[in-house]
C-alpha cells in the first residue's frame, strides 16, 4: 500500500488493489490504510517531529478527538496500531457524535500525568465544533484542569485540521493531513501509550523489510483494473 501511495496511486485505488489481492476483510483493509504512507511522507513527518526535550516550555496545539480517542482505546483493551510514520492510530471511527465512554476521564487524567504536561507550557485543545457533546466534553476537560491545576484551554473550531495545519505552534496529532501540513507535531498518543498504558493491544503494522511488490502493482495503469 505504501509503495503504491509513493507511486502516484490514489488512496481508493491503492486500497482496492492491495485488499482484493490479500482478500482482506473490511475491518483489515482500514487498519492498512490508517497505517500506510509513502517513503516521502513519512521521512518529512520524521524530520518535522519534536521530541520531549523540543515540547519544554513551549505551548502545544492538540487535535483533540484524533489524541483523547486513541488513549481511550487503547485503555479499553482496543487495538492500536503503530502506523509506518510512528504514530499510534485506532480503527474506530466517529460520524459527527462524540460519547463520553467509560474510560475518558481515565484517558484525560493520563494525558494530565506525563513530565511533558508539568514541563510544557500551555496545552490548547481544539475540538470540533460541528460534532456532537463537544461543549459537554469541553466542560469536562476545563472541570478536571481546574481540579488537578492543569494548564490546559479548550477552544471549540469548525475545522481543526485547518486550524492546526496553519498553526506555528508544536501541534500533537497522528492525522495524516495535519501532519504533511504542521511545521512542528509531538508524537503525544504514542508517549502517553507507550509510557501509560503498559497492556495496550499494539498491533505493528510497519514493514520491518523492504519487498519488491508483485509484478502485476508495478504500474498506477493497472489501478482499478
Amino acid at each position: 500500500m505504501s509503495w503504491l501511495l509513493g507511486r502516484g496511486y490514489a488512496a481508493p485505488s491503492a486500497m482496492k488493489l492491495v485488499g482484493d489481492r490479500y482478500q482482506l476483510a473490511v475491518r483489515q483493509r482500514m487498519a492498512v490504510q490508517r497505517s500506510a504512507c509513502p517513503d516521502e511522507a513519512r521521512a518529512v513527518r520524521e524530520a518535522r517531529r519534536a521530541g520531549v526535550a523540543g515540547v519544554l516550555d513551549r505551548p502545544l496545539w492538540i487535535d483533540g478527538y484524533n489524541v483523547l480517542t486513541t488513549v481511550e482505546v487503547a485503555l479499553g483493551g482496543g487495538v492500536i496500531l503503530a502506523a509506518r510514520d510512528g504514530t499510534y492510530r485506532d480503527i474506530a471511527s466517529m460520524h459527527g457524535t462524540y460519547r463520553k465512554v467509560e474510560e475518558t476521564v481515565k484517558a484525560l487524567e493520563l494525558l494530565g500525568r506525563p513530565a511533558t504536561v508539568r514541563a510544557a507550557g500551555e496545552w490548547v485543545w481544539f475540538l470540533d465544533r460541528p460534532v456532537s457533546n463537544s461543549g459537554r466534553l469541553r466542560r469536562l476537560m476545563e472541570e478536571m484542569a481546574a481540579q488537578h491545576g492543569w494548564r490546559w484551554r479548550v477552544e471549540l473550531v469548525d475545522d481543526p485540521d485547518h486550524v492546526l495545519g496553519a498553526s506555528g505552534e508544536i501541534v500533537a496529532t497522528a492525522d495524516s493531513v495535519v501532519l504533511d501540513r504542521c511545521q512542528r507535531w509531538f508524537n503525544l498518543a504514542r508517549e502517553v501509550i507507550d509510557t501509560e498504558v503498559p497492556h495496550a493491544r499494539i498491533v505493528p503494522m510497519a514493514e520491518t523489510t523492504e519487498a519488491p511488490p508483485p509484478a502485476e502493482l508495478e504500474s498506477p495503469a493497472t489501478a482499478g483494473t
